[in-house]
């Protein structure tokens, strides 16, 4: 095994350069974000249909991700291969589609060859290319320049600083239209339920709270003793206590408890009422699920009965139940 310590510095050096030649191409874009981009903007706001991101190899890989951030930021958008797409996969273009070609050399042969194609369906075509006098560049209907001076690589070849800029221009395309649309975290949320975000913004209390014989509950003459059984039983830390018409009096918890080990209560002949919460903190099954953990950060408390508006217990929820919803 080959002994690379000794090349820690140059290592770091070489490192520190392809970060300092990626920043200086990313810098250098401030100057082509003119009319071209403003166009390029304007023709994907008034796009009807989809915007289809196509690039091959390295290019491929960037638009991969340029179509993920358009399509979760509210720009409906997905990447068609061109290769795959002279064998069938042109079928995923429709006439008001927007194309977005990306290739550095602006003459990749398997986007050239799609062309003819796009044209003839007149959907329109935005290229991001590193030659504005490619055969891409000028087929486009709006093309954005992004040269580099240089690649990071050393050897010229692999596609580095290229790549980063294409990358960055992309975003800034998405984020520009995300702001002109006025695209929300709300709308954020909904195209990623399955993220903390999505959870925290629209997860309600009764996505989460339990229900039915899960709720922890016991009559208000009931003692300490079967107080503790029911808690016990549902393993909520909690319990509700209801009088004769199912309606909320009171509430007894984990740290009641402490305070009735530490009193001469005895808890098989002690009610329970002696001893429980009364008036306790209550949400509704409607209410965000956020807003109810915000509740139980500032209070102190780690959990809730959910009750309806006759004030009757229909589910119940804790701190661990936030947390295995990933809302917090």
């Amino acid at each position: 095994m080959t002994d690379y310590s000794s090349h820690a510095d140059q290592l770091k050096q070489l490192g520190t350069a392809v970060i300092r030649a990626e920043a200086e191409a990313v810098a250098s874009l401030e100057n082509v974000i003119d009319e071209h981009f403003v166009n390029a903007c304007q023709m994907i706001l008034n796009c009807d249909g989809r915007i289809v991101v196509t690039g091959m190899g390295k290019s491929g890989h960037v638009g991969n991700k340029i179509s993920a951030t358009l399509a979760s930021t509210g720009t409906p958008a997905f990447f068609m291969h061109p290769g795959e797409a002279s064998h069938g996969d042109l079928g995923m273009l429709l006439p008001n589609d927007v194309v977005l070609a990306l290739s550095n050399s602006g003459s990749t042969q398997e986007i050239a060859a799609l062309l003819p194609m796009i044209k003839r369906m007149k959907a329109k075509v935005i290229a991001i290319t590193g030659n504005d006098q490619s055969l891409l560049a000028q087929a486009s209907d709006v093309h954005i320049t992004v040269k580099v001076d240089k690649e990071a690589c050393p050897l010229g070849l692999a596609p580095t600083s290229s790549t980063t800029a294409a990358l960055a221009m992309g975003d800034a395309l998405a984020i520009a239209l995300l702001e002109v649309r006025g695209f929300t975290e709300a709308d954020f949320a909904i195209s990623h339920p399955g993220g903390a975000l999505g959870k925290r913004l629209l997860l309600t209390v009764n996505d989460i709270m339990h229900t039915g014989n899960n709720i922890p509950r016991v009559n208000d003459t009931a003692t300490i003793r079967d107080a503790l059984l029911e808690m016990s039983k549902k393993g909520l830390g909690m319990t509700a206590i209801e009088n004769n018409a199912g309606e909320l009096v009171g509430l007894f918890t984990d740290g009641d408890l402490r305070r009735a080990l530490d009193s001469t209560a005895e808890c098989r002949t002690t009610p329970i009422t002696e001893l429980m919460t009364k008036n306790p903190k209550t949400c509704h099954q409607d209410m965000m699920a956020v807003d109810v953990l915000n509740l139980m950060q500032q209070h102190e408390i780690n959990g809730f009965m959910v009750v309806d508006e006759q004030h009757k217990v229909i589910g119940a929820l804790n701190m661990i139940d936030m947390l295995k919803s990933g809302v917090m």
